[in-house]
């Protein structure tokens, strides 16, 4: 497969996944429990209790909402300040990776020669992986978080579930590892590996040497033209001088 098509495919797959993980740091529900709807009753049939990385709501039947923003950093519990750590150093190298990986892509004139353009790339898809890898870390800290109150759900008596923001933060951190693994491929071979370059040897060209025939031909048919006349010259004057003796 050609470079520039892998670059192309790498660069898809990383911009979709960076989308993906940016989009889950503003969505809601990262963790859901619902309230009643076993047993009946004539006041609350159902409710919800869902969070985010940065408020805590209760949606009762009507469908009114009423939120809390979650406090000042440090007041915060401890799995949100991880996690929120780990997206936003996902989303900033990941954007690092994107300014190295379009400097060193095939198809931008920018970036420098061409070996240059490659340890450019190899270091944007390397930038790329660790995105993926700190998001995917972030999702698995959540994850785990609201598997322990699941299994334990203490004095509320509330079971979270896993929201959707935490499956597609998965899937765009996999698009993202994908993606940076796209650009290590397309420049393994020149960077590791070496081009084997072939040497094809131009065959000559018949009419350059007909022409060199030609000339070869031309030359030696006036040499001999020049040396019988010369012989002639010599011939002539030796019976001049038999002549006049």
């Amino acid at each position: 497969m050609k470079i520039r098509v892998v670059q192309i495919w790498g660069f898809l797959m990383t911009v979709l996944g960076w989308i993906f993980v940016a989009c889950t740091m503003a969505m809601e529900g990262w963790k859901i429990a619902s309230v009643g709807g076993m047993g009946g009753s004539a006041v609350i049939k159902v409710a919800w209790h869902w969070t985010s990385l940065w408020r805590s709501c209760f949606t009762d039947s009507t469908a009114v909402t009423n939120c809390k923003d979650f406090p000042v950093l440090w007041s915060v519990e401890d799995y949100v300040q991880i996690v929120r750590a780990l997206l936003m150093s996902a989303l900033s190298v990941g954007m690092l990776g994107f300014v190295l990986s379009l400097l060193g892509m095939e198809c931008t004139y920018i970036g420098g020669k061409v070996q240059s353009k490659y340890k450019k790339i190899y270091i944007g898809g390397c930038c790329h992986i660790i995105s993926g890898v700190l998001s995917t870390s972030g999702y698995g800290v959540y994850a785990q978080y609201v598997y322990a109150i699941h299994i334990d759900p203490g004095p509320t008596g509330l079971q979270f579930n896993l929201g959707t923001p935490i499956f597609l933060g998965w899937v765009g951190s996999a698009f993202h590892i994908t993606g940076g693994a796209f650009y290590l491929w397309s420049v393994c071979t020149p960077l590791c590996g070496g081009e084997k370059k072939v040497v094809v040897k131009g065959l000559p060209d018949p009419l350059q040497n007909k022409s060199t025939t030609s000339l070869s031909t031309v030359s030696e048919i006036t040499s001999k033209t020049k040396l019988s006349s010369i012989s002639e010259l010599l011939s002539r004057l030796k019976e001049e001088d038999r002549e006049m003796f």
